[in-house]
């Protein structure tokens, strides 16, 4: 049938946008961080993920994409998370870490330092989709070093632990409008 490979094209993006979508943490302006939850969802063992491919005979359409209906995937439980993120404010255009962010990154200090030694956390800068891809990933960049020397001038973090990646506006939070303002935030991974 012509439209098979149209239609297996298709899918395949559907799976593949889900599977790449990581289950996150978000914290909004002003909620509390807990160091505990903070140490449990950093030093979380990674999940293995896999996928198989079915083969598919010529059914018709309608069962495809019925087959590809994410509703049930809603229906099971959701994982643990496998990262945190804080909307850290920054002064306009800057890198200034502004003082109503600093009671969130103390607690994610706190949290950090209940980890085993060896276990290091990337901190990844994200902006929205406003602006160029290059100021994007230069802005997140330099917000991410902000927080790590944040976190180790005034937490005494060793910096050999903590990992600054700018992500641009390269990964927004699923399901959201690249340009909404939830997507300016830092998020931390444990590696």
């Amino acid at each position: 049938m012509c439209h098979r490979p149209l239609l297996a094209t298709l899918l395949f993006a559907l799976f593949a946008g889900a599977a790449m979508a990581q289950d996150v943490r978000l914290y909004r302006a002003g909620d509390s961080v807990d160091p505990r939850d903070v140490a449990a969802i950093l030093d979380a063992p990674k999940p293995i993920k896999m996928r198989s491919i079915k083969l598919l005979d010529d059914a018709p359409v309608a069962k495809l994409v019925a087959a590809a209906d994410p509703a049930p995937a809603a229906a099971a439980p959701r994982a643990h998370p496998s990262a945190l993120a804080l909307p850290v404010q920054f002064a306009f255009d800057s890198a200034d870490i502004l003082p109503a962010a600093r009671a969130q990154l103390d607690a994610l200090a706190e949290g950090i330092r209940l980890l085993p030694d060896d276990k290091s956390v990337a901190i990844e800068g994200h902006t929205d989709a406003t602006g160029s891809d290059e100021y994007n990933e230069k802005l997140s960049h330099r917000r991410a070093q902000a927080v790590k020397r944040y976190l180790v001038a005034q937490h005494g973090i060793e910096p050999a632990r903590l990992r600054a990646i700018g992500m641009g506006e390269h990964a927004p939070l699923p399901g959201r409008d690249p340009h909404a303002a939830e997507n300016r935030r830092v998020q931390f991974r444990g590696e």
